[in-house]
């Protein structure tokens, strides 16, 4: 026998006090519980406190009638998915296609027969039931869906951004560590050529005139000063390059399938290394500033490559933040900056917060930052799958947490917390 749950109940709406004890007798000789309205105010108000499962309203009462309650608890969101079934003498087809047009499910005709009043009951009980257990279920099967999307998507962009950036960084290797490695052999060549030639002048002060005019056509000891000082360039671009060079080899490292223990300092350090161009001024506005606050960190047991993932779309996304806010015009004369700090707390848990200056994130759109596909960019300029994946990756894959505070006009915070 199918009975309402220990919470749920019928709402009996009526102004005639035979039908009201009919319709109570027939549903308290099921089992079924049940509360009595005698008005449609009253059963609007009752509905809106405690939801029913099942509402038998009546057409004709006073006050408002049964389609004008109907009418409005199906234009509430709170009441717009309890079921209605209209007890009424009214057969006429036009009545019946109205209530039908406002949001009915069926209609028991007066006078009551006690049979059909449980039948029909019990029929749009049980698909009520079936109809929210098919709702959640296409929930249920969508979020797996998404979230089957989201891992596949990651495992891709993980790898080709790997191998592309583990390719970038091999190319640029080469190239450079032959540069580096002569210019400390040039250096002594030109050095040794330069106190040659000072020799020279000092064994004979007095050269011909064709010697003389082209030491003053070439300005030899401008040349001479300048060769140093084009070789100490030489010598910190190459260091530079060979520095992004590591930190594209050390961001891409394809671990996926096995932890490491690593320097996450390190990754966050690679990270902002690649992401150096779009920190540096630019036509509207100035450098973005990068304050860290390092902590003592143990080494991390960790997928290393996913974890820079994380560290790079987090930070980009703070990039973004700041261009997009100071384009529109939402904040001026900033001094945009990102600070990043981390710790290791009581519960030897590693904490990584990085933090903006930017506008902040109304409340209503922080509570569905890390849902698959939702993006707060403008269109064309967001996936909406950067913080859902790193959420994937911090939560799941390495049982941490992954949080953000953020206040309108206060900036955005997000607080990375992974265990050792």
């Amino acid at each position: 026998m199918f009975k309402t749950s220990n919470t749920g109940f019928i709402l009996i709406v009526d102004d005639n006090p035979t039908n009201l004890s009919l319709l109570c007798e027939a549903l308290n000789s099921e089992g079924f519980r049940f509360r009595v309205a005698v008005d449609g105010e009253s059963a609007i108000a009752q509905a809106e406190r405690n939801q029913p499962e099942l509402i038998l309203l009546d057409v004709q009462m006073p006050g408002i009638d049964g389609f004008e309650t109907c009418r409005r608890l199906k234009a509430n969101p709170v009441t717009q998915n309890i079921p209605i079934i209209f007890t009424t003498a009214l057969a006429d087809t036009e009545s019946k296609t109205k209530g039908f047009s406002l949001g009915a499910v069926d209609y028991i005709p007066k006078p009551f027969a006690q049979e059909e009043v449980i039948a029909r009951v019990r029929v749009h009980l049980q698909l009520k039931q079936l109809t929210e257990s098919l709702e959640q279920q296409v929930s249920d099967r969508t979020k797996a869906l998404q979230k089957a999307q989201v891992q596949l998507v990651q495992q891709e962009k993980l790898s080709t951004l790997g191998e592309l950036i583990a390719g970038i960084g091999h190319e640029i290797n080469n190239p450079i560590n032959f540069i580096s490695s002569n210019i400390p052999p040039l250096q002594e060549y030109i050095t040794a050529v330069t106190e040659l030639l000072l020799l020279y002048e000092q064994e004979y002060p007095n050269p011909t005139a064709k010697i003389t005019n082209t030491i003053k056509n070439l300005d030899l000891n401008f040349v001479l000063e300048d060769m140093g000082k084009i070789l100490n360039s030489l010598e910190l671009g190459s260091e530079r390059i060979l520095n992004l060079s590591s930190s594209l080899r050390n961001f891409s490292r394809s671990d996926s399938d096995a932890k490491i223990s690593a320097d996450l300092h390190q990754g966050i350090d690679s990270t902002l290394m690649i992401l150096q161009h779009r920190l540096n001024a630019n036509s509207d506005r100035p450098r973005i500033e990068v304050i860290k606050s390092y902590g003592e960190l143990p080494q991390v047991y960790c997928y290393l490559g996913q974890m820079n993932q994380v560290f790079m779309n987090i930070l980009a996304n703070a990039v973004d933040a700041l261009d997009e806010a100071i384009m529109e015009g939402k904040i001026s004369n900033l001094n945009p900056q990102i600070k990043i700090a981390t710790e290791i707390d009581s519960e030897q848990l590693v904490i990584i917060r990085i933090a903006d200056n930017g506008v902040g994130i109304p409340e209503r759109l922080k509570k569905r930052l890390f849902e698959p596909l939702f993006t707060t960019k403008t269109v064309g300029k967001g996936t909406g799958l950067g913080l859902s994946i790193a959420y994937q990756i911090v939560v799941e894959k390495h049982k941490g947490v992954l949080e953000v505070n953020s206040q309108p006009g206060m900036g955005t915070e997000f607080i990375i917390k992974i265990p050792t």
